[in-house]
């Protein structure tokens, strides 16, 4: 049971930041909440509410999202946007990745 557990927690750390990019990436275009939850769960970012809603806030406080309300349909929704500050956070955040990513295979490559 226990390594479940640790193999969980693992695995959260490693996915947090990774939905981080990807909502800084998918949000290049306007989106609402919900509509980023699906859109990341097709993408393989499985996440939810309680961990998306609070990320998106945060985002925009830091500067990296930019949101405006959209009231022109019967339910009121709030739209988010990657700002110019997100996009190049994106840009930092995915070269690291690439970088990791070939760091990580050339690990397991040594491993054969």
């Amino acid at each position: 049971m226990t390594d479940r557990v640790s193999l969980d927690t693992h695995l959260q750390e490693v996915r947090r930041g990774t939905v981080v990019l990807a909502c800084l990436q998918i949000l290049q275009t306007p989106g609402y909440g919900y509509k980023l939850l699906e859109e990341l769960a097709q993408r393989g970012f499985t996440t939810d509410a309680n961990t998306l809603y609070p990320l998106l806030r945060r985002l925009e406080k830091q500067g990296y999202l930019t949101s405006e309300w959209n009231t022109d349909e019967a339910r009121p929704r709030k739209f988010y946007r990657t700002s110019d500050a997100g996009t190049l956070l994106a840009t930092t955040l995915t070269a690291e990745w690439r970088s990791l990513s070939t760091a990580i295979a050339s690990l397991t490559a040594s491993e054969n």
